[in-house]
């Protein structure tokens, strides 16, 4: 047989662990994963979006509208950078520890919902609802676009039928 011919299969990746020494090694993973919430062994989603309820009540008393909207511009393209980047490092597009697409999307609800407790609080069930469940055209989305883009997306969709219905709710 030809030396030219024969093929060696090549050798198999070895699956990048998503970890916190991951995380630190590169600003872009430090993002994504939310500053380590998505690191969490349980819901990684939902603690990412509880952080993201956290910062904003906290960022809240220094932001105004206009400063939440510049956070939340910035945090949308930083994010599509930072999740495709480390999605690529991963091997795998839109990994469950990158919750960073959770938390700026959770920050666009909040900014529209009334600050009360109960409000928020149902709006965080709400989003996380629209998160998991994905119903159309969110699932549609999630599963075509594989990129830094397509991770944020979704999540922007999820914000979306979560601020319809509250204004449903509150009309």
């Amino acid at each position: 047989m030809d030396s030219t011919t024969s093929r060696e299969p090549l050798p198999a990746r070895v699956p990048v662990r998503a970890d916190a020494r991951f995380m630190r090694q590169r600003l872009s993973r430090l993002i994504a994963f939310g500053f380590g919430t998505g690191l969490s062994p349980v819901a990684p989603g939902t603690v990412g979006t509880l952080w993201a309820w956290l910062a904003f009540v906290v960022l809240d008393r220094w932001l105004d509208p206009a400063g939440w909207t510049l956070l939340i511009v910035a945090g949308l393209f930083v994010g599509a950078w930072a999740c495709g980047k480390t999605g690529r490092d991963l091997d795998k597009p839109d990994h469950g520890a990158m919750v960073w697409d959770e938390i700026v999307a959770f920050w666009i609800v909040l900014l529209f919902v009334p600050g009360s407790f109960g409000a928020q609080f149902g709006a965080f069930v709400a989003f996380r609802f629209f998160d998991i469940v994905k119903p159309p055209p969110i699932r549609y989305f999630d599963a075509r676009l594989k990129n830094g883009f397509g991770v944020m997306f979704d999540d922007l969709l999820a914000a979306f039928y979560t601020l319809l219905l509250a204004a449903l709710w509150y009309r």
